[in-house]
């Protein structure tokens, strides 16, 4: 899973202002913390980092980051964008143990969508109501994603948290901290044409009788 190293130098210069330069320059701040150590201030490279940024797999992998040369196993927890520019202002980092459960946000991939049975015989449309979760895991056994199959999922039908087929040792966070496993992931539903073809209709067909009469 160790695919993504990050060069990463500390930070002494604390502050708006300190920040403000370290962007001028093309870095910019961010933080380690968690493992039972002291957070540690750090400064990226923002060109690195955009890079980084654009693969899906960056979120939900154990990364490399090494800080002044030294080595440590980190996940993303959170990342700060300009609201408007495609800049990155600031990133929080979560220290992982080899023997300590963390959580992490990984991507849903929907597969078997266009043999979806709702979709090829029904004339619905797929919703996707969800696009990733939060798993709660040891770091060995961390997913890159998890995978919704829809091929069997009907009209009217959706997918749930509890349908879910998750990984040994993997848990959905929300249902381990009392949360509802019921709550959709995805749905197939209706639209003009199914509607219409189970009505056994043809309403462009009776509009265009009502107009010539």
């Amino acid at each position: 899973m160790d695919i993504f190293e990050i060069d990463a130098e500390s930070r002494s210069e604390r502050g708006k202002g300190a920040s403000r330069r370290l962007r001028r320059s093309g870095k910019f701040p961010a933080v380690v913390y968690g493992a039972h150590k002291d957070p540690a201030a750090i400064q990226l490279d923002h060109q690195e980092m955009l890079l980084h940024a654009e693969h899906e797999a960056f979120y939900s992998h154990i990364l490399t980051l090494k800080i002044d040369g030294k080595a440590e196993k980190v996940v993303v927890k959170d990342m700060q964008r300009h609201p408007v520019k495609p800049f990155i202002q600031h990133m929080d980092f979560l220290r992982v143990s080899a023997t300590e459960t963390l959580s992490v946000r990984v991507p849903l991939h929907f597969i078997n969508e266009d043999h979806c049975v709702g979709v090829r015989q029904g004339g619905g449309a797929i919703s996707h109501l969800m696009n990733d979760v939060e798993v709660t895991c040891l770091p060995k056994d961390l997913p890159e994603y998890i995978e919704v199959d829809l091929a069997n999922l009907e009209l009217g039908a959706s997918v749930h948290l509890a349908d879910l087929v998750l990984p040994e040792g993997v848990q959905l966070t929300s249902v381990l901290h009392g949360g509802d496993d019921a709550l959709p992931v995805a749905s197939v539903h209706t639209t003009r044409a199914s509607t219409s073809t189970d009505d056994g209709g043809d309403a462009d067909g009776e509009e265009g009788e009502e107009s010539e009469g």
